[in-house]
C-alpha cells in the first residue's frame, strides 16, 4: 500500500460530548474517530450503504486500542484524522488522533473488518475495494 497523507476531519466539542466537569467523555473520541472514518471512505468513494448494496459485505469495528494524552473541552475544535496502516485481506487497521491545534489529544488504531451483511460472518475484502485504498489511501 502507498502511504498518503492522513484524511483530516473536524469535529466541534458540543455539551452532549462532555461529562460534568466540562471535558469531552472518553469514549466519546471513539464516535470521533467513527465519523473522521466514515468521512474518509467516502471521500474514496467507498459510502458504507453503496458497499452494502453493492457488494453484499459491510466494515465492522474489531479491535480498538486508543491512548488519551491530554483533555478536549466544551466548544473545542478538533481536527480528527484517519490513515491506513495496514490492509489485509479481511481488515484494515485504520491510524487515528484527535489534535486541538497541534496538540495531541488522543491516537489509536482501529481494526475493521469484513463481513457478509447477511450472515456477519467474515470474509475477504472485495479485490476492488483493495484497489481503490491502494490507489487513493
Amino acid at each position: 500500500m502507498k502511504e498518503h497523507a492522513p484524511f483530516i476531519w473536524p469535529v466541534r466539542v458540543y455539551w452532549e460530548d462532555t461529562d460534568a466537569g466540562g471535558i469531552v467523555f472518553f469514549a466519546n473520541y471513539l464516535k470521533f474517530f467513527e465519523r473522521a472514518r466514515t468521512e474518509w471512505l467516502r471521500s474514496l468513494g467507498l459510502a458504507q450503504r453503496a458497499l452494502q448494496e453493492r457488494s453484499g459485505g459491510m466494515f465492522v469495528v474489531s479491535e480498538t486500542a486508543v491512548r488519551y494524552l491530554r483533555p478536549a473541552r466544551l466548544d473545542d475544535e478538533l481536527l480528527v484524522t484517519a490513515q491506513l496502516e495496514t490492509a489485509g485481506r479481511a481488515s484494515l487497521i485504520i491510524a487515528q488522533q484527535a489534535r486541538s491545534g497541534d496538540t495531541l489529544l488522543a491516537a489509536g488504531t482501529i481494526r475493521i473488518g469484513w463481513v457478509d451483511a447477511a450472515t456477519l460472518r467474515p470474509a475477504r475484502i472485495p479485490p476492488a475495494i483493495l484497489q481503490v485504498l491502494d490507489t487513493k489511501a
